[in-house]
């Protein structure tokens, strides 16, 4: 797992063109979610496994080609040849279901900082009008100047969620997009290597 502060250079090994990321494993079952009963090609991931693709899809950077190697010890490998066949579309499928969920998450989102901006407006514009009242009649002044801020902050959370909130939402979705493309390979391990729980 690659640590904070450290460039994926030094974390992440490569073969060819390729950053790798890699998945030392007992059998491909365990990449999945133990509880699901869909059929192999449409399981969940386990979410620690969806965690670490997705980390390291992060550090690596999305626009950087990379490549998924999967290692098996070579006893496992005859009776699960069918799963390591479909395991590259098994990993899109699931990706590009989280790319998707992802992308109605921000279509939410933007629904959501549309409601609260027109809702902001509105209130802006009541205290607008209230203080433009007060000034008429002789009202306070220190009164009226309390609605014209209130007013102002009543737009801090819509302006926030259009400015920034977005922006780390549709980066998830392109780094959900960029593992679903990704290419896959299941391998022997070496003897020696430990299994990755």
């Amino acid at each position: 797992m690659a640590r904070k502060g450290v460039s994926h250079s030094s974390v992440y090994r490569r073969e060819g063109d390729a950053w790798l990321i890699e998945i030392r494993l007992r059998e491909l079952r365990q990449l999945f979610h133990h509880l699901d009963p869909a059929p192999f090609r449409e399981k969940d991931l386990d979410p620690a496994a969806e965690t670490y693709i997705e980390d390291a899809m992060r550090e690596i950077g999305p626009r950087q080609t990379v490549k998924l190697l999967v290692y098996l010890p070579e006893a496992a490998r005859p009776t699960e040849e069918e799963e390591a066949r479909t395991l590259p579309d098994a990993v899109a499928h699931y990706f590009g279901y989280r790319a998707a969920q992802t992308r109605v998450e921000l279509r939410r989102l933007l629904r959501r900082a549309l409601a609260n901006l027109a809702v902001g407006l509105a209130f802006l514009g009541l205290c607008l009008w209230l203080r433009k009242a007060l000034a008429a009649g002789g009202g306070a002044e220190v009164l009226g100047e309390g609605l014209l801020i209130i007013g102002w902050v009543a737009l801090w959370r819509p302006v926030e969620m259009f400015l920034y909130d977005w922006w780390p939402v549709l980066r998830r979705a392109w780094r959900f997009e960029a593992i679903a493309r990704m290419p896959i390979e299941v391998r022997g391990a070496a003897a020696g290597d430990a299994p990755l729980a």
